[in-house]
């Protein structure tokens, strides 16, 4: 019995971690340097208030914007579905895949952790898109993941988009841009 108790209380220990990682949940970021990429200071000084407006003109503005992506990326780990940006990424980082000895190899990495039911970091894509996607893995190409990015990409743009305007994470990066400028 004596052996069980240290491994018991090592699995109490991660729960007491994991259920404090939830109770410290937050929408708001004071210290921008956690979201934005390299060099994080010297990066939100060369962030502009119009770039950061510019995020909210549409979905893709914010993607394709280095610190709009992080600021986003930082909003969705709040909202524990990251998993949607990071596949959406990881299919636009396929797409960009010349080699055929690799394409095979980085499609079933992809179907494994983003498509595959009980996947660890499963999207929540509707039954007849992930079986079109099983049968496009019999023979992957670089749109294997089509139809399923776009789908992530749509719910991401529907839901968690709108919120993320709303969001003080966005609030504040744009009053910390404004200030800049005071």
């Amino acid at each position: 019995l004596t052996p069980l108790l240290p491994h018991i209380d090592h699995r109490n220990r991660g729960m007491r971690t994991r259920l404090g990682c939830l109770s410290h949940k937050s929408d708001s970021y004071n210290d921008f340097t956690a979201i934005l990429p390299d060099k994080p200071n010297r990066a939100l000084k060369r962030l502009s208030t119009e770039e950061a407006t510019r995020w909210a003109d549409s979905f893709d503005v914010l993607l394709s914007h280095k610190y709009g992506l992080a600021a986003f990326r930082a909003f969705l780990k709040t909202e524990f579905s990251e998993e949607n940006l990071e596949f959406w990424l990881a299919c636009e980082d396929f797409k960009k895949t010349r080699s055929a000895a690799k394409l095979a190899s980085k499609a079933q990495r992809i179907f494994e952790e983003f498509i595959d039911v009980q996947a660890p970091r499963e999207v929540n894509i509707d039954f007849q898109t992930r079986e079109l996607t099983r049968r496009n893995m019999q023979e992957p190409s670089l749109s294997c993941f089509d139809q399923a990015q776009g789908k992530v990409h749509s719910l991401m743009e529907k839901d968690s988009y709108p919120r993320f305007l709303r969001s003080k994470i966005y609030a504040d990066l744009l009053s910390q841009t404004q200030r800049r400028l005071s």
